[in-house]
């Protein structure tokens, strides 16, 4: 047993990071007899850099509620809940800590409303807004995890 220590315990590191549960949505409307998705651009965003309608998921509040408040803030028009689509992960820094994300999107089609009649205390968080067509949409959104529910959303109503 020389060398060896008679009470030593493996050290053990658990790393904490901070967690983050949004909701968000693929709203899709039929525009000239083609699907068509709503699309945002982020404030602070360069142009052409489209993104999903999301946002953070308040206590007590259901995914699926916090996606159709999102999309009604962020783009102005209002949808039907069709399905969940699935739940994206990812890990982010901000302000020099990371933050591990899961982001619930679900399907939503076209109720009512006009893009970009954004409610003045959420114009802020938006530079534009567009409907994509859907078939073009898993190429056009700039984060991949966004372009895969875009995908599945296609999938899903072409059935």
């Amino acid at each position: 047993m020389a060398g060896r220590c008679k009470n030593h315990v493996p050290l053990c590191y658990k790393v904490v990071m901070r967690r983050e549960f949004s909701a968000g949505g693929v709203v899709v409307r039929n525009l000239r007899g083609r699907p068509a998705l709503a699309a945002i651009r982020p404030a602070g965003k360069p142009e052409g850099t489209w993104a999903l309608p999301k946002g953070l998921i308040a206590p007590g509040e259901r995914a699926e509620v916090t996606a159709l408040r999102e999309v009604r803030e962020e783009t102005g028009v209002e949808g039907t809940p069709v399905e969940k689509l699935g739940d994206v992960r990812y890990v982010y820094t901000w302000d020099g800590e990371r933050v591990f994300k899961v982001v619930s999107f679900f399907l939503f089609r076209y109720r009512a409303g006009r893009l970009g009649d954004i409610p003045p205390e959420h114009v802020h968080e938006v530079a534009e807004t567009r409907w994509l067509p859907l078939e073009e949409a898993p190429e056009l959104l700039a984060y991949k995890g966004e372009r895969e529910m875009a995908a599945k959303a296609l999938e899903r109503l072409s059935r």
